[in-house]
């Protein structure tokens, strides 16, 4: 097998840091919108509901979500490094891939998570029943958004990576 070119290399790299920009630009907007929405429903809400809970999380998960997809940006590197070789394409593409797969993971535990706090809200004698059911719907938001949001990226990456090695072979 002949080394590819350069010139490839770079193209390959960029195709994919393309598309991990455009998902970090999707999760950046996903945490803006929970911190303006959420944030403005959140001063509306009475402390002894569920909202109040309920949007309370969400700006909690629009910071979190917020600082990851800033420091992604930060760490993002669209142009090809000098001497990029396919070895470290591979490497870059396999870390990817397996950090996508890792959050869904967690995204469903989130979810169960989820309901989990339902069941506890429900439970009689609650002491905070409200803040458990506002909790755990936030986390069903939450979870549920971030664990679409992997999976798609996820394929979108795995499914560059097959075209990689067809392009290959």
């Amino acid at each position: 097998m002949t080394a590819l070119p350069a010139a490839e290399l770079a193209t390959f790299h960029q195709a994919r840091e393309l598309l991990l920009g455009r998902g970090l630009a999707v999760l950046a907007s996903w945490a803006l919108l929970n911190l303006v929405v959420s944030g403005y429903l959140l001063r509306r809400a009475d402390r002894r509901h569920r909202p109040y809970y309920f949007h309370g999380m969400n700006v909690c998960w629009g910071v979190v979500n917020a600082v990851l997809a800033f420091w992604g940006i930060w760490q993002w590197h669209p142009k090809a490094p000098a001497g990029l070789a396919l070895a470290d394409l591979f490497q870059a593409q396999l870390f990817n891939e397996n950090l996508f797969l890792l959050n869904a993971g967690l995204d469903v535990a989130y979810i169960m998570t989820g309901f989990y706090l339902r069941t506890l809200a429900a439970v009689p004698g609650a002491t905070t029943p409200a803040r458990l059911l506002g909790f755990g719907q936030a986390l069903w938001v939450q979870g549920g958004f971030l664990l679409v949001f992997d999976a798609v990226m996820w394929s979108l990456l795995h499914w560059q990576g097959r075209q990689w090695l067809v392009f290959l072979l």
